[in-house]
């Protein structure tokens, strides 16, 4: 019985132990096991928090017993990218500039998880300092896709998103920044949320972008990104009873989403969209070219916070970095600071029309990533193929991020292909519910 556990749901392993069903401390140390075991798990967690997970299932075992349980997740264990900061536990972001780095105390996140019972497993790999959507980390590790060996897995939330697809954690917690938590859920076949920007605490998370940083759910079900959201502010999940598509607006994104989709990639969004027809959304093509211009930002946007940001600290050692995100960042130096303020201005306009411009809809949909995962010898060795993947995997995702969207990403049912809903600022709920419904769907 125990082995079916690693396959369920977050909210169906809570509502397991609420009925007595599944004790966490059974539960834990089950997933505990199955991560020791795992051929692959070097690859997926940097390290485990072993100690830490026995006392907190224990903890909510006993308050199950008592009848106190703190919420449906009391109980249910969930892995961490390595840039929360956990208390007396080494958190490096996967990078060797922050080798050793051991914080005094959790993430405000991390701290309300726990606070609704939640049980830590352990921090996972990631692209080093979360500035890649491919998940290739040659100085830590580089995590596979689900679905090719030889293939990454999607960064930058690359380890967050394998521990559940490999089912070595029922959910997993990271970070989107410009994409970093729907690439790697797409290309593992999950459901991935992309918070609003200010939506949930970034205290204690290693920072990239803050600007555009969020935190956010890799799971395997909209339920479970709903629970999940709810824990980590400390609030109430969206009511997703009786989600339907009927007579739902939907206007896939043309233009700059769908120009360079692949082939895969394109059939499979495509049939998702014939299914969501089929439930009953008016699916209509429409243009906004803010969108246009707001990409033509993306390099003075974030490469000059991400260098600000982290400048020090890279100039003193740059030969412990990735050549390739070392470039990255240093691109941030070659902007002054009248572009960077310019273009936060023209950001702000282009966000406003933007809106204004799909208000009408209750999402705006496209492939999630134009391509399926890279070759991982190959981005290793051909560096022309490495900036053309990393900049193909991130042109849709990064959209939301620029225009301050919630984001959500569903499986299509074809291998490494997601579907993705953008919703206006702060408006999850609305975009659970639209997610919930269209899972059925695409189901």
């Amino acid at each position: 019985m125990s082995q079916q556990w690693l396959k369920m749901s977050a909210g169906d392993l809570g509502r397991g132990i609420g009925a007595g069903e599944i004790d966490p401390v059974a539960l834990t140390q089950t997933y505990l096991d199955a991560i020791k075991a795992h051929p692959l798990q070097h690859r997926i967690y940097a390290r485990l928090t072993e100690e830490r997970a026995i006392a907190e299932a224990t903890a909510a075992a006993k308050r199950a017993r008592d009848g106190v349980r703190r919420g449906l997740l009391d109980g249910v264990p969930v892995s961490w990218k390595d840039l929360f900061d956990t208390a007396g536990v080494v958190t490096e972001a996967g990078s060797d500039l922050l080798k050793g780095r051991v914080p005094g105390e959790d993430a405000e996140v991390l701290k309300n998880a726990t606070e609704a019972g939640l049980v830590c497993l352990g921090k996972t790999h990631m692209s080093e300092l979360a500035f890649s959507g491919l998940g290739f980390n040659p100085v830590t590790e580089t995590p596979p896709s689900v679905n090719d060996p030889d293939a990454v897995s999607g960064g930058s939330s690359s380890g967050a998103a394998t521990s559940v697809a490999f089912d070595l954690a029922p959910c997993g917690i990271g970070s989107d920044t410009g994409g970093s938590v729907r690439i790697p859920s797409a290309w593992n076949e999950l459901v991935g949320l992309k918070t609003t920007s200010g939506r949930l605490s970034l205290k204690g998370v290693v920072p990239l972008c803050e600007s555009f940083d969020t935190v956010g759910p890799l799971c395997r079900t909209v339920e479970d990104a709903a629970l999940i959201l709810a824990v980590l502010e400390g609030g109430k999940p969206a009511d997703l009873t009786g989600a339907s598509l009927r007579g739902k607006r939907l206007m896939v994104l043309q233009t700059e989403a769908m120009q360079g989709v692949r082939d895969e990639p394109m059939a499979a969004f495509l049939t998702a969209v014939e299914k969501l027809k089929a439930a009953g959304a008016i699916v209509e093509d429409g243009v906004a070219p803010e969108v246009t211009e707001a990409l033509e930002l993306s390099a003075v946007l974030f490469t000059t916070e991400a260098y600000a940001q982290w400048h020090a600290e890279i100039e003193a050692a740059p030969d412990k970095m990735f050549v390739e995100i070392l470039a990255r960042f240093r691109a941030g130096a070659t902007f002054s600071g009248v572009e960077f303020v310019e273009g936060w201005m023209t950001l702000r306009k282009l966000r406003t029309a933007y809106h204004a411009r799909v208000a009408g809809y209750d999402a705006v949909i496209m492939p999630t990533s134009q391509i399926l995962p890279p070759n991982q010898h190959r981005l290793a060795t051909d560096h022309d193929y490495y900036i053309t993947e990393n900049l193909h995997a991130l042109r849709n995702t990064r959209i939301g991020n620029l225009m301050g969207s919630a984001g959500l990403t569903l499986p299509t049912g074809t291998a490494s292909c997601g579907i993705m809903f953008l919703s206006p600022p702060m408006s999850e709920e609305r975009l659970l519910r639209i997610g919930a419904a269209a899972e059925t769907a695409l189901a």
